[in-house]
């Protein structure tokens, strides 16, 4: 296990070894009945992360990433993501969990996206950037954000108000959060979230009225030394700003049309 960043072909050795992947998904599947109600032992959770850590391992591969997604490999975790324990077995095992779709995800491939988006990844996500770790929060909005970043998973999200405002409400209460517990890298993800979405006309109307003030009044400034997180922001509000521009520009030409 630790030695496996030192093999670059581990992950086609572990896919065609004989029996290897089935042996990992057995380690998985055995602590199932654990999961509800919450009595995973914190060995338990160690054994099964050492096996999802090989499992990142063939999801990053370039030569195996596909065969991984082909064979449905990422749907064994989503009762890793579904659980709602706060103890340190059950988040080690989100956070793991989610390093692997991590993993998919970093390549920006749209076979990959379609895939997730199929089976629902978006709801498993916000659950944990609702409860989780600061760590395993910043990795899930990490997914979203890959997520929004392809024109695939921006349409789908954007393509009823009901997907849209359970992102945009995860993402609002995760800002007033960080207001009590500042975390740049986590607010990094936020708002490129936010900005992407802005990026779609629909979801920019929309964020005029359900963007959080806090992003608006300089309330991270502080927080913000990272120049890129700034442009983003900056972005952001040219964006939304617009639309106020566009509405009363609009409201102007109404009222010297109407009169």
């Amino acid at each position: 296990m630790k030695k496996r960043e030192i093999f670059q072909d581990l992950a086609p050795l572990l896919w065609n070894a004989y029996g290897t992947i089935a042996a990992l998904l057995q380690e998985i599947v055995s602590i199932y009945p654990f999961l509800s109600p919450p009595t995973l032992s914190p060995g338990a959770s160690n054994r099964v992360c050492n096996a999802l850590a090989l499992l990142q391992c063939v999801a990053s591969h370039p030569d195996t990433r596909i065969l991984f997604l082909n064979a449905h490999i990422p749907l064994y975790l989503y009762p890793f993501l579904n659980t709602t324990s706060k103890t340190k077995p059950f988040e080690y095992l989100r956070l793991t969990s989610l390093g692997v779709i991590g993993a998919l995800v970093k390549v920006d491939d749209t076979e990959v996206i379609s895939f997730l988006l199929q089976t629902e990844i978006i709801p498993l996500c916000l659950r944990t950037m609702e409860m989780g770790s600061e760590l395993s929060k910043t990795v899930a909005t990490f997914i979203v954000q890959k997520i929004l970043l392809d024109d695939v998973g921006l349409r789908y999200i954007c393509a009823t108000a009901e997907r849209f405002y359970a992102v945009g409400q995860v993402l609002g209460s995760m800002v007033t959060s960080l207001a009590e517990q500042p975390s740049a890298r986590l607010l990094k993800h936020i708002i490129r979230c936010y900005l992407r979405l802005s990026e779609h006309p629909r979801a920019c109307g929309s964020l005029n009225n359900c963007l959080p003030n806090m992003l608006k009044d300089g309330s991270f400034n502080n927080y913000i030394d990272d120049p890129t997180t700034r442009h983003w922001l900056q972005q952001l509000l040219h964006n939304v700003g617009g639309i106020n521009r566009v509405a009363n520009l609009q409201g102007g030409l109404d009222h010297i049309i109407g009169s």
